[in-house]
């Protein structure tokens, strides 16, 4: 079971303070909200409901029936504010309220959130409280939710939102792969809890992927599109433009013209997608290469919806016909290392941030991104406050880094405009004997085997 230290310390530290807390806690299905919760709770005085999807009279009946035993009240609580007075502390320590899954419980035409607020103001209940409304959407914790938030003139003390797990706890998640093996866990299911769970650090990538996600009766089979329906309609348009994005289709122009669809109904579904964390525009890093740079292009961000387009929906009726050892042998295998190439780009970048956390970078960083050009790519920018830089490229795939790589990238820094004190050279594999070298006469010259990250 993976654990979210850092958000377990912030919530602790949110319940440590004097005063009474209005929290937001989303994140999307299988994020590890519940184990989360879990930890929280242990030895507090807590109270949990659990929203449905039902009217707001039965969302009352069902709280007031859950107050009731949970307090020996004899009389029905005959509104929210009436329940919240029920609330009592054995020990007299700070009470915990969550209300989970709150996009089907806080809505326009009931008076929970006012309820609420009242109740984080010491109008309800006399003593400390904190409370945690949670969500799974994230379109609902961004947009319906805020709007909300205006309406009632009400707001929200703290926000969490549970993101993917990083690469380092990918690492941790499993002690006993290869940083490669670890690299194209990563690159293939993301830093999603729940499918991080799923996954068995004992068994081989293919033997994983074979089990999981080509196998009919695989957890993962069919969780791409699932996820996708949860908060989307019109499944068909948006598997047509992730299927698209992932053949290559980048810029809304090829997008119009492999889909058919118009351009107008593109930027919605794409608003859409992006509203929901699986689609990204790509926005370079700002040089004075402007003119030089790649404009407008769109990547698929969640790991695993790109893994099954580019891979499976593509291929699904060869997905029936063979078994899934002979599918991954013919569809996946000879193309996995070229597709994880971005992913260690990623993971390149987390580490050159560590670095930066623990002050071992040449110099402090305030951004780092990447510079995508019309020629040529710096896989990784990092600049600091008074505008230094510096920059890398990632090697994934060749079985040496060569030095003409190295060539390329001050090719690229020409057209981006972009002058560094120090170049990391990150690979996979070996290092061409001239890099080594150069490393050894250059000091600002990094490189930096995967082993290492």
């Amino acid at each position: 079971m993976v654990v979210r230290t850092n958000e377990l310390k912030r919530l602790e530290s949110i319940y440590q303070t004097d005063t009474n807390n209005f929290v937001l806690l989303y994140g999307r299905a299988g994020s590890g909200k519940e184990d989360l919760l879990d930890a929280f709770t242990t030895g507090k005085q807590y109270f949990y409901y659990k929203s449905r999807q039902c009217s707001d009279a039965k969302q009352l009946f069902y709280m007031n029936n859950q107050i009731k035993e949970a307090y020996d009240r004899l009389t029905n609580c005959e509104s929210f504010d009436d329940c919240f007075r029920s609330f009592k502390s054995k020990d007299g320590s700070k009470m915990v309220l969550i209300i989970d899954d709150a996009q089907f419980a806080l809505k326009k035409t009931n008076d929970l959130l006012e309820s609420l607020m009242r109740l984080r103001d010491k109008r309800l209940y006399p003593g400390k409280i904190m409370i945690i409304i949670t969500s799974s959407s994230i379109v609902w914790a961004n947009n319906s939710f805020n709007d909300m938030l205006k309406e009632a003139h009400a707001k929200v003390d703290e926000e969490i939102k549970l993101e993917d797990l990083s690469f380092l706890d990918v690492v941790r998640h499993f002690p006993e792969y290869t940083v490669a093996q670890c690299v194209s866990a990563y690159g293939i299911i993301g830093g999603l809890c729940e499918y991080l769970d799923r996954w068995n650090g004992k068994k081989s990538i293919k033997a994983n992927v074979c089990e999981l996600i080509l196998s009919p009766n695989g957890y993962l089979y069919s969780a791409a599109e699932s996820y996708i329906s949860t908060e989307l309609r019109e499944l068909s348009c948006y598997n047509t433009i992730l299927g698209s994005i992932a053949a290559g289709n980048e810029k809304l122009n090829d997008l119009f013209e492999d889909t058919g669809y118009s351009r107008a109904k593109i930027s919605v579904y794409m608003k859409n997608l992006s509203a929901f964390d699986v689609v990204e525009k790509v926005m370079s890093f700002e040089t004075g290469g402007w003119d030089n740079t790649k404009k407008g292009v769109y990547h698929i961000s969640d790991s695993y919806v790109n893994f099954w387009f580019t891979f499976v929906y593509p291929h699904l009726s060869e997905l029936i016909s063979h078994t899934p050892e002979a599918f991954y042998d013919k569809f996946i295998g000879p193309k996995l290392d070229e597709y994880l190439e971005k992913y260690f780009v990623k993971v390149c970048r987390e580490y050159l941030h560590l670095l930066n956390l623990v002050d071992q970078t040449p110099i402090k960083l305030t951004k780092i991104g990447t510079w995508v050009g019309k020629e040529g790519t710096i896989d990784v920018i990092g600049q600091s406050e008074n505008r230094e830089n510096l920059v890398g490229i990632c090697n994934w795939s060749d079985k040496v880094m060569s030095y003409n790589r190295y060539e390329e990238l001050l090719e690229s820094m020409k057209l981006a405009r972009i002058n560094a004190n120090t170049i990391y050279l990150f690979s996979a594999t070996k290092f061409d004997s001239k890099l080594i070298v150069l490393s050894k006469e250059n000091k600002s010259v990094v490189l930096v085997d995967m082993t290492e990250l």
